[in-house]
């Protein structure tokens, strides 16, 4: 009688052990369709915790691939693994097979969700608040400044500010509020000198003003946003299981899947996904427009 090894994560513990956990991340075979479902149905129908270290075990190397791209945030790689294994624990547990879609596809999301919430807490971007429109800029302003070549330690031009605010829908005092944190790696000394484009230089505190709206505006437009995410949750109710995570891998999330992606997802052809994309939108609409007037909102076109 052969007694059935139990499936151990790897230990990580700081930067120096890291090209060894790596290499050890690369002996957990890969899973094929088949298998991760009988995995995943193990997990789900009987509790089976070894099922479910399996599945974790396997993915590892896309933890560690997705930590590699947020390593601009001068935070320790094996720490971002670390939090990014917690999502992919939590992606398992609620992860659904019978949806039709790879574990890989799931778990990304709660992987980058898991590794992002570590930063903007590594960050204490609470203080300046963490909107879903804060978070996007936080984690796109590095790349586009790249882009554009813009110099890391100064102030942004006008014409960068409003290029990016343009691009990812946020007010430009925003983008420089966010990029002026940015430069200070994070947390900081009021009293830090810096440079302040033409202006030169000065005290942090002194580029800094209270341009926020009054209290009664704040109010009113969170009351608004939280009616208007109602009538979203309320109008997917909608749409069928399908068209609900087409439409939101597609039009709902940061980085939106391509069509090529969702096609392998479902076995169909671009264009098909293409379709279902269109028809999901257009019925979202619909059911908007319908909450709308019964509650007698405007719906943005």
């Amino acid at each position: 009688m052969t007694t059935k090894r139990k499936t151990t994560m790897p230990a990580l513990s700081g930067e120096q052990s890291l090209n060894r956990y790596l290499s050890e991340i690369k002996k957990f075979p890969l899973l094929t369709a088949e298998q991760e479902y009988m995995l995943a149905k193990r997990y789900q129908e009987h509790d089976d915790t070894e099922a479910a270290a399996q599945l974790v075990t396997s993915h590892l190397r896309l933890v560690a691939k997705i930590a590699m791209g947020y390593r601009g945030y001068g935070l320790p790689v094996s720490d971002l693994i670390s939090e990014g294994n917690v999502g992919l624990m939590q992606g398992v547990k609620k992860f659904e097979p019978d949806r039709g879609f790879r574990l890989a596809t799931y778990a990304m999301w709660w992987i980058k969700a898991s590794m992002q919430e570590f930063i903007l807490r590594s960050w204490s971007l609470v203080k300046m608040g963490t909107t879903a429109a804060q978070k996007k800029l936080f984690f796109n302003l590095r790349r586009m400044k790249r882009q554009m070549e813009a110099y890391e330690d100064t102030d942004l031009t006008p014409a960068e500010v409003t290029k990016i605010a343009t691009d990812l829908g946020v007010p430009e005092q925003e983008v420089v509020n966010m990029n002026r944190r940015m430069m200070m790696g994070g947390d900081g000394s009021l009293n830090v000198t810096m440079r302040h484009g033409e202006e030169g230089s000065g005290e942090w505190q002194d580029f800094l003003a209270d341009d926020r709206p009054l209290q009664d505006v704040v109010v009113a437009e969170a009351e608004e946003a939280d009616m208007r995410r109602e009538m979203l949750v309320e109008a997917m109710g909608s749409l069928n299981d399908r068209e609900k995570h087409i439409l939101t891998e597609r039009r709902l999330v940061d980085h939106p899947q391509t069509l090529e992606e969702l096609s392998q997802v479902y076995d169909v052809s671009r264009e098909r996904i293409r379709q279902i994309e269109v028809r999901a939108f257009e019925k979202l609409q619909k059911a908007m427009q319908r909450i709308a007037g019964e509650r007698l909102m405007p719906v943005a076109a």
